[in-house]
């Protein structure tokens, strides 16, 4: 058996200096708090994210729910942005955009599509950091002689330094069932020090969850009470509260959206429990805090998954099982709230906050593989909520059934783009993480839970695919994963990955249809048998069958067919094994994203190349750098990129676990030790 008390040990996160890039983070998948080195958040400003535009930097440091939104006052309308396609069903309305978009920013052609891009954005709920007694702020040159701990094992942030001179001693945790955070000080100088809570109002820029440059547009009003209080907070229609235990300590107003704690004691106790509305609540002791989470993660380590790669003789394992087990606590976190994640979770706002489902896979697929099938179904429920309007969107297509959005927020309305309404590969999603679902949790309930989403994604799906003289096919207009063909969106069709993807889908909806006591659908068994097959150009597979065929830059997506997506008839595993000897030998590496080095490993295991799949799973890239505290970082404006993190354990999922009918071991040579632990087989 592994020792998994010892595994997570192994990977506990030290710090002893200020690291830009990788502060340290408690969470619960519902709530998360990112603190510097003091285990709190003194100096936002030594962890900065970069605005797109560059004029409006934001911070790493950051306290981020799933339910903590904000919009501006705006009044407008999908339809004001919306556009006429032809498609071979006529002509079909899609949600577009006239204005720009690259890797370097956006400009809107309209209010409109600038209002309905940018909200609603997930909002920074409040900024807690050290400062004087009097309120005055530190800076980092009064911290020396760090040492923080992150403790797997309890999910605890333990900071020891001196600040001007005195020790201090921090520890930070934060209730695993329960929003609330909770802070235990203790210093000789506490009594000259204080604790300020701030609160900002919500921004529209990228990456930047807090605007503190209009303090007239919403209200912070204390309810003070013996040892703590209650800030009920109002932006616009966004209202919360934030209620204040403050054992050892007093809690005064000191600003219009400032407060400070201060301290009688040389210990201190602290917790903060954020709420949405106005509900008064008493939030627990830090003793209490600190215990449930020590007992949570103690059992989330002790069950579910483990990979232990310790008895390995190549140089590599040790880093790849970090970058493992730091993946496993960061998903946990980030990614396993009551709404689909954002490609940075909960500690910065890429694409402001809002989530993109086609990145829902990589976020969450890998829990019921590694035994936490609850962990994805937080979010996978979320779907039943904007379901109405997914079928709005396909009877407006001339379609059945669902169509879910790409980019959307919680509300589930799909964002102005050039790109995002005419993705299709988010559509097969749900019908992928049902039947992992099913696989891992039983089939009787996910029927239950899940047979309605499974349904009507699958009609879509048939309904859209288009007869053509090779079979059926998808699109135009469409934009395949690999997102370098937007400009000719009007003209894109049949993606490889999506037409292979498609054709598993359907197969697997047909065969919900059997377990839920349904007859077969005949169009499902038509369009899954009859896709058309691929475009094979010079022996190896195109991105699409249009013009320009491939562009060998982003996703090599073609690749995803076979190892994301298990083996159908759609693709021969001969020409994909010659399409990924191309595609390593001649892309653009510095294009592609942190998801796509799992993606191509799992296609590498498929094809029975292990050395080529623990070479792509650690290629030395830009885009597949993994921080000291376990998150991918991407660029200075993507910070943390938690698809790569969900898309590595998914992928060893594959390698060590293999999947139905294949072989026992596939994915690691044989200079690996590998052992496991919970892991279920992929389809």
């Amino acid at each position: 058996m592994i020792d998994r008390r010892a595994l997570a040990a192994r990977h506990a996160v030290e710090v002893t200096r200020i690291l830009p890039e990788s502060p340290l983070s408690v969470g619960n998948g519902e709530l998360c708090f990112t603190a510097d080195l003091t285990g709190l958040q003194t100096f936002p400003g030594s962890y900065p994210v970069e605005d797109r535009t560059g004029t409006a930097p934001g911070t790493l440091l950051a306290t981020m729910a799933s339910w903590g939104w904000h919009s501006m006052p705006g009044s407008y309308r999908l339809a004001d942005t919306t556009r006429t396609y032809e498609t071979a069903r006529g002509p079909v309305p899609y949600v577009d955009m006239r204005g720009d978009l690259s890797g370097d920013g956006e400009n809107p052609a309209s209010a409109a599509e600038s209002w309905l891009r940018a909200n609603p954005h997930r909002l920074d709920l409040g900024r807690i950091g050290l400062a004087t007694a009097a309120g005055a702020p530190l800076a980092p040159e009064d911290v020396s002689g760090a040492r923080q701990r992150l403790d797997l094992w309890t999910g605890t942030l333990t900071s020891s330094y001196l600040l001007r001179g005195a020790p201090f001693h921090v520890v930070t945790a934060c209730h695993p069932d329960r929003d609330v955070i909770s802070v235990r000080l203790e210093s000789p100088a506490l009594v000259e020090t204080g604790v300020r809570l701030a609160f900002p109002y919500g921004s529209e820029a990228w990456g930047n969850a807090a605007d503190w440059t209009r303090p007239g547009e919403h209200t912070s009003r204390l309810l003070a009470r013996a040892g703590g209080g209650t800030v009920e907070r109002r932006l616009d229609g966004t209202a919360y509260q934030v209620s204040v235990r403050a054992a050892g300590g007093e809690l005064i107003a000191v600003g219009f959206h400032e407060f400070l704690i201060t301290f009688r004691e040389p210990v201190a106790e602290l917790t903060f429990a954020f709420l949405p509305g106005h509900a008064e609540t008493e939030p627990p002791c830090h003793e209490e805090v600190a215990g449930a989470s020590a007992r949570h993660w103690s059992r989330f380590w002790s069950t579910g998954g483990a990979v232990d790669l310790s008895g390995s003789r190549d140089e590599r394992a040790p880093e790849l099982e970090r970058r493992i087990v730091l993946s496993q606590y960061l998903t946990a976190i980030h990614c396993a709230g009551s709404t689909p994640p954002a490609e940075t979770g909960l500690i910065a706002n890429s694409w402001r906050g809002r989530f993109h489902l086609e990145m829902h896979w990589w976020h969450a697929a890998h829990f019921p593989l590694w035994g936490r099938p609850e962990l994805l179904e937080r979010s996978l429920s979320w779907y039943a909520a904007i379901q109405p309007l997914a079928r709005e969107t396909a009877r407006a297509q001339g379609c059945p059934g669902a169509r879910w959005p790409k980019q959307t927020g919680p509300d589930g309305r799909e964002s102005p783009s050039p790109i995002g309404p005419f993705l299709v590969w988010q559509q097969p999603h749900p019908i992928y993480l049902a039947e992992l679902v099913r696989r891992a949790a039983g089939t009787r309930r996910a029927l239950s839970l899940y047979g309605d989403l499974v349904l009507d994604t699958a009609a879509f799906m048939a309904a859209f695919a288009v007869k053509e003289p090779r079979g059926y096919g998808l699109g135009p207009p469409l934009v395949p994963a690999q997102e370098s063909y937007a400009d000719v969106r009007a003209e894109a069709a049949n993606p490889t990955f999506e037409l292979a993807y498609w054709s598993w889908a359907l197969r697997v909806a047909q065969r919900w249809r059997l377990l839920l006591g349904l007859p077969p659908e005949p169009r499902w068994a038509e369009v899954a048998d009859g896709m058309a097959r691929p475009l094979v150009r010079d022996g190896v597979y195109a991105a699409m069958d249009a013009p320009p065929y491939t562009v060998r830059d982003d996703h090599p997506s073609m690749l995803y067919a076979l190892g994301v997506v298990p083996p159908t008839p759609v693709i021969d595993a001969a020409t994909m094994r010659r399409t990924l000897d191309d595609v390593l030998d001649r892309w653009n590496w510095e294009s592609t994203w942190g998801w796509d080095y799992p993606a191509i490993a799992m296609t590498a295991t498929r094809l029975g190349e292990p050395d080529l799949a623990v070479a792509a799973l650690l290629r030395p890239e830009t885009k597949n750098t993994y921080l000291p505290n376990g998150h991918n970082r991407q660029s200075a404006t993507l910070p943390v990129y938690l698809p790569g993190n969900g898309g590595l354990l998914a992928a060893v999922a594959l390698m060590a676990r293999g999947w139905d009918g294949g072989p026992p071991t596939p994915g690691f040579p044989g200079s690996w030790t590998v052992h496991h632990e919970g892991l279920s087989p992929l389809p």
